[in-house]
């Protein structure tokens, strides 16, 4: 992986980390999709409306089926996050989600894109998947503590986690085909997906007005932060997977692990820090090796 892609991947992963606590100390629903969506869309305008007049004459439906396809599938991942993060702890959903995913994208990419794998790019796939395991709770997962109501919500935890895996892989590998083999812009995939999303979550907000307006003076805070700068780590990793295979930047994602178990640990006061640790530490040495591979 070429050091200007490892550099934007780990850049990245600092921001998205952030984003997500954010995320989970709002508690929201759709509504604060909505919220976050909108803010998205006035903040990037500029920008998003200048690269637009400049490259959208040149799309054709294949172009927007996949700006559609993408909006589609970036709302249901979001919509599946925010929901495990209101019914479990983001030390599990965040890690199960980010290694989930990142590993179906790349066996997506190696089956289907015909992408090679090192044996170095698979150790570090390797030490990516062990450190989330590691920071998810570890052996501890396999043998839930016996208190019913935490067993519960580990339990869903480990499956909104797994769900929104899924759909970050269903995305990674549609946007990285966009931007590789279409010469689409990342900062348009993410820019004009946002209206996609927005259609379908603004009559959650619509339905009951007082409601929203409560919820947007509890939020705007989180919704400012999170619609101004979770496409900023997006629109990275996109321009990352321009020069570099997505099989390797798709697990080197996964340094996002090691600032959510500094930053997140520490500000949601969730314990057993020392595995968490060891997790991220696995996690850097398996992007190590992606990179090196």
């Amino acid at each position: 992986m070429p050091a200007s892609a490892l550099a934007l991947v780990l850049l990245a992963g600092l921001i998205h980390a952030s984003w997500n606590i954010a995320a989970k100390k709002a508690g929201g629903d759709a509504r604060f999709a909505a919220f976050t969506g909108f803010i998205l869309m006035v903040f990037w305008a500029p920008l998003g409306l200048w690269l637009g007049w400049q490259q959208i004459p040149q799309w054709g439906a294949i172009e927007w089926a996949f700006i559609g396809i993408s909006g589609v599938l970036h709302l249901v991942y979001y919509l599946t996050l925010l929901r495990g993060y209101r019914k479990a702890d983001l030390t599990v959903v965040y890690p199960l989600a980010r290694g989930s995913g990142p590993l179906l994208s790349s066996l997506f990419a190696i089956l289907l894109l015909g992408e090679a794998v090192s044996a170095l790019g698979a150790f570090g796939i390797a030490g990516v998947v062990a450190g989330v395991f590691l920071i998810a709770g570890g052996p501890a997962l396999l043998r839930v503590a016996h208190d019913p109501a935490q067993r519960q919500r580990v339990y869903t935890g480990l499956r909104y986690g797994v769900l929104t895996g899924v759909f970050i892989a269903g995305y990674t590998v549609v946007d990285g085909y966009a931007v590789k083999f279409l010469l689409m812009s990342p900062i348009l995939i993410d820019y004009f997906g946002n209206f996609v999303r927005l259609g379908f979550v603004v009559p959650s907000v619509l339905r009951d007005r007082p409601a929203a307006a409560r919820l947007w003076r509890q939020q705007w805070k989180y919704a400012l932060f999170v619609g101004i700068v979770s496409p900023v780590s997006y629109v990275m990793v996109l321009y990352a997977m321009q020069v570099a295979p997505l099989s390797h930047v798709a697990p080197a994602r996964e340094v996002s692990m090691l600032f959510a178990a500094l930053i997140g640990g520490q500000l949601l006061g969730e314990g057993d820090r020392m595995q968490r640790f060891l997790g991220a530490a696995l996690i850097a040495a398996g992007v190590m090796a992606l990179a090196l591979g």
